[in-house]
């Protein structure tokens, strides 16, 4: 279902291992992957298309189009791994980053800390996934199971708190077109990044 809102959301990763599927569907799914990371690695993420990868992977650009969906979906495919990793550290890590009856400030501030540094490793590959179109940062998963995350610690450190638009604003910073703005154009280190999230953190109490 749709809205003035912007498309439907996806479905929320589970950190682990990939869903089970067919083994010729899989080979597919292989192939386009280690296509697009072969494109993005000799030609940068500008070059990266579904016709290309299409090409190189030796499939259907509709074939393409039905496992990914998009260019958003294709790039965010190829940095999943990645991204399994960290959803894993703050849903069964250890704490503060996760569960285990850390004070929440300290798990909020742990988690915006770690994203930070997951955004650094990868945001080239993040800025073209959501630039890809005007909700692709809202509508792939990860978004909304960070902002679940932090609803909930919101949630225990203010109770009387607006919790979900919070959540929102402190997730801003790190979207990785104003994050790349900030460390390349304006020089900032990812040292002083984290010290003015530190800043917002410090509004919660």
């Amino acid at each position: 279902m749709t809205d003035e809102t912007g498309p439907p959301r996806r479905a929320l990763p589970i950190a682990g291992g990939p869903p089970a599927e067919r083994a010729d569907a899989a080979q597919n799914r292989r192939k386009i992957l280690a296509a697009a990371a072969e494109v993005i690695a000799t030609r940068g993420v500008e070059a990266l298309s579904m016709d290309e990868v299409a090409r190189a992977a030796g499939v259907g650009v509709g074939t393409v189009y039905r496992r990914f969906h998009d260019r958003a979906g294709l790039v965010y495919a190829v940095i999943d791994d990645r991204e399994r990793e960290f959803q894993a550290s703050f849903l069964t890590g250890s704490p503060p980053l996760g569960p285990g009856g850390g004070d929440p400030v300290e798990r909020v501030r742990a988690f915006l800390h770690a994203l930070a540094d997951r955004t650094e490793e990868q945001s080239d590959l993040l800025l073209a996934a959501e630039m890809d179109s005007s909700y692709a940062r809202f509508n792939d998963g990860s978004y909304g199971l960070y902002q679940m995350h932090l609803e909930m610690l919101i949630g225990e450190i203010r109770p009387d708190a607006d919790a979900a638009y919070l959540a929102d604003a402190l997730l801003a910073p790190l979207a990785a077109n104003l994050f790349r703005y900030q460390r390349h154009r304006r020089d900032l280190s990812l040292a002083r990044i984290k010290a003015g999230l530190n800043d917002l953190i410090a509004g919660l109490t």
